[in-house]
């Protein structure tokens, strides 16, 4: 069984695999240890991961998907406009299915028109991390840890189990992309922790979209994430968009041209950007040059690394904010601190670690790689929970980052002034149980208690639990509700049971026992008799896909891989084809030469090149079927010519093989009886004799005829001889056995031949 980490990030993708000598980063087919996150779509085929960014010039991807299921979940700032869907290459609207703030986008697929949710573009990102990983183990792939970023909200969490379900994975985990970091940092190390306590670690994860804070407590048994801090909205990518802005300006200026209207243009200027900001973390400037950007003019400009880090003064002051969140939610001091961690694709401006140190106190330190740390320790944690690996003994204990409560009808049910069920920071995964007077059904909502502590637009809402219908025998009756937190980061009501006990205390309000170990737990009183009735219960969560849609969006997927592999086919029966061409022509002229007449070469030139014709004109785009079509017409002209050729190589050795078989059977004949002798030196002469007259026959024939000596003539003659000489063999010392076994019969006939 496979055991594998995918950390699917706003612009790359990373796979990581679990072996026995340790976590390795798996290739692509490129070869490259990451993967763009786009996906396109041409009128009959779909491109996925290097193939959908290789085709950008004729088909704009889909990318950025992780960013788009963000603002699904936002719908307070999809109306906007300057912001990040102003920023993305294709058209979105919103989805009026439901009332989560859905997003749809629209595709031209096989002569249809196609909407596609974020979750079904997810899905397709990891369909293409389980087909590469399942490519370079050799093996099927289903059991796998995934990374969300720790700000991510319950729909946006379940929208990733929905799409690794459509991809066909099942997630052991979706682990915050930190957790899985700080795992990684610590399970290999033996320095953490000790008789003076754990060791604590900021960790810094400045990514393409976003810039994510934690800090962990490391002993020598496991970690514990303290606290998260993070800033949802800052990233790598807005300081490609401070580049971006600036010479877009510029070249208003100096060349006329107004890049941010052109959607090809603007798509260069940015990636030319992404470049500049890369050699500014290393040099003192950068310069961008692109040809025929627009209007078919060239663009040359320059900036210096202190005009830009001027120029992101204030994204420079906004990376402190997360950190002093994460810091405040520790409750330790920076002098207990003992170290400082930078990871991510955007933390690779020096101005950063320059912002870091000084808020920390301390040199930030790079001993992770920023890209494949977090599927390195999603990839460890598959191999913690599958039964398949041994892992030494180590917790991971990560937290959640934004405060939980439920409510019913008279209001929250909560013990804290917050009206919180789980507190921000409280550990996961973790179970409450509650105990609530109620007679007949009754609805539970679950929601962020915060919404500071949530990115700014998301709704507070989680989630509807309806529970029942049931009736209760007395006024007095109690329901046992357990609620449970599980490792993805998911809240839901696991149970319901109504407690038959006539004897009940009559309370008020709603209530709560809490066991020893600070969740609620089941307290019954042993002196009275309780029975448990078990009570239905119906999930609704705001903003994810309802079952219905779900196995809707796994069916069309399962319709586009059928293409895809239908595509894959006739993409290799074509390029057969295309290979047969050009092989041919070259063969015809070289090696067949001699073996075809010149109308044959001629015929089959001609064939060759109206087929290549054909190719790059209206063959362009066919059926599988059409191209074996072609291919089974030209090799039914080049055949007769190929087989030729063949037997011309093979035919000289096959008449020595024979000539030597002949000898060996003579001198081995003369170990027999007299009368065997003499039949296996007269089968032998026959043989022999049939040889030489056939070979003298073909030695008249040119080569660009079929040949009247057939190699495999002569390997069927090979083979009658060793038949008759083994009949002769086991009938030895009676003729008139070997004569009535068919040996005279069996000469007579090769004789014929």
């Amino acid at each position: 069984m496979s055991v594998v980490g995918f950390d699917v990030g706003n612009d790359t993708l990373v796979a990581a695999a679990a072996r026995q000598r340790g976590i390795d980063v798996l290739l692509n087919a490129e070869s490259n240890r990451e993967s763009p996150a786009a996906v396109a779509f041409s009128h009959n085929a779909r491109l996925l991961g290097p193939h959908a960014a290789g085709a950008a010039s004729s088909h704009a991807p889909f990318s950025r998907i992780k960013r788009l299921l963000l603002l699904a979940g936002r719908p307070t700032l999809l109306p906007r406009r300057g912001g990040d869907l102003s920023r993305l290459p294709f058209p979105v609207e919103a989805s009026s299915a439901d009332g989560g703030g859905g997003v749809l986008v629209h595709v031209d697929h096989i002569g249809r028109r196609i909407a596609l949710s974020p979750t079904q573009l997810l899905a397709m990102l990891l369909g293409y991390l389980r087909q590469l990983a399942e490519a370079d183990l050799e093996a099927p792939v289903s059991d796998c840890v995934i990374s969300v970023p720790c700000y991510f909200t319950q729909a946006q969490r379940q929208a990733y189990l929905d799409a690794a379900a459509v991809a066909g994975l099942r997630p052991l985990r979706l682990m915050h992309d930190l957790a899985a970091t700080a795992l990684g940092y610590g399970l290999y190390r033996s320095d953490l922790g000790g008789p003076g306590g754990p060791t604590y670690v900021a960790f810094v994860d400045v990514g393409h979209c976003d810039t994510q804070v934690a800090v962990v407590a490391f002993d020598v048994s496991g970690m514990k994430v303290l606290s998260h801090g993070f800033d949802a909205d800052l990233g790598g990518r807005d300081f490609d968009e401070v580049l971006f802005e600036h010479f877009a300006e510029e070249f208003r200026d100096k060349y006329k041209i107004d890049v941010t209207g052109n959607v090809k243009a603007s798509m260069r200027l940015r990636a030319a950007c992404e470049k500049a900001k890369k050699v500014l973390s290393a040099n003192a400037e950068a310069v961008v040059n692109i040809e025929c950007l627009m209007e078919e003019k060239d663009v040359r400009g320059m900036i210096r690394r202190e005009e830009f880090e001027k120029l992101c003064a204030g994204l420079l002051e906004r990376v402190v904010e997360p950190c002093k969140k994460a810091m405040e939610g520790s409750r330790i001091g920076f002098d207990r601190l003992h170290s400082v961690e930078l990871v991510g694709s955007g933390s690779r401006v020096p101005a950063i670690a320059r912002i870091l140190a000084g808020f920390f106190r301390r040199e930030p330190s790079r001993t992770l790689n920023a890209s494949e740390c977090v599927a390195r320790g999603c990839a460890l944690q598959c191999a913690m929970l599958s039964p398949t690996f041994r892992v030494r003994e180590y917790e991971v204990q990560d937290a959640i980052p934004s405060s939980i409560g439920f409510c019913t009808s008279e209001g929250p049910i909560s013990t804290l002034p917050s009206n919180a069920l789980f507190q921000r920071g409280h550990p996961l995964p973790s179970v409450k149980v509650v105990t609530l007077h109620k007679n007949s059904k009754f609805k539970l909502d679950a929601f962020y208690v915060d919404e500071n502590e949530l990115p700014p637009g998301t709704s507070t809402k989680i989630g509807a639990f309806q529970i029942g219908p049931f009736q209760a025998h007395t006024e007095k009756s109690k329901v046992k509700v357990r609620i449970r937190l599980n490792l993805h980061g998911l809240v839901s009501v696991e149970s319901a049971a109504l407690i038959d006990d006539d004897q009940s205390d009559a309370h008020s309000a709603d209530s709560m026992e809490v066991d020893s170990n600070g969740e609620m737990g089941q307290q019954v009183d042993k002196s009275r008799s309780e029975r448990l009735i078990q009570l239905p219960i119906v999930q609704s969560i705001y903003g994810a896909m309802s079952n219905q849609e779900l196995l809707e969006a796994q069916e069309q997927e399962s319709q586009l891989a059928y293409q895809d592999k239908l595509m894959e086919r006739t993409k290799e029966r074509k390029n057969a084809l295309e290979s047969y061409v050009y092989d041919t022509r070259n063969k015809l002229s070289e090696r067949y030469r001699s073996f075809a007449t010149d109308s044959e070469r001629e015929e089959i030139s001609l064939s060759l090149q109206q087929t290549e014709d054909w190719l790059y004109e209206e063959g362009d785009d066919e059926t599988e079927a059409v191209y074996n079509s072609k291919l089974e017409e030209l090799k039914r002209l080049v055949d007769p010519i190929e087989n030729r050729c063949k037997d011309e190589e093979v035919r000289g050795q096959a008449t020595r093989d024979l000539l030597k078989f002949i000898l060996d059977h003579k001198t081995a004949a003369k170990s027999l009886p007299t009368p065997e002798q003499e039949a296996v030196d007269s089968e032998c002469t026959k043989a022999e004799q049939w040889l030489r007259e056939r070979s003298q026959l073909q030695e008249s024939l040119p080569k660009n005829v079929d040949p009247a000596l057939w190699s495999h003539e002569i390997k069927k003659k090979e083979h009658e001889l060793d038949m008759f000489y083994r009949n002769i063999v086991r009938y030895k010392g009676s003729p008139a056995r070997a004569d009535s076994s068919g040996g005279s019969d069996h000469m007579h006939t090769t004789d014929r031949d």
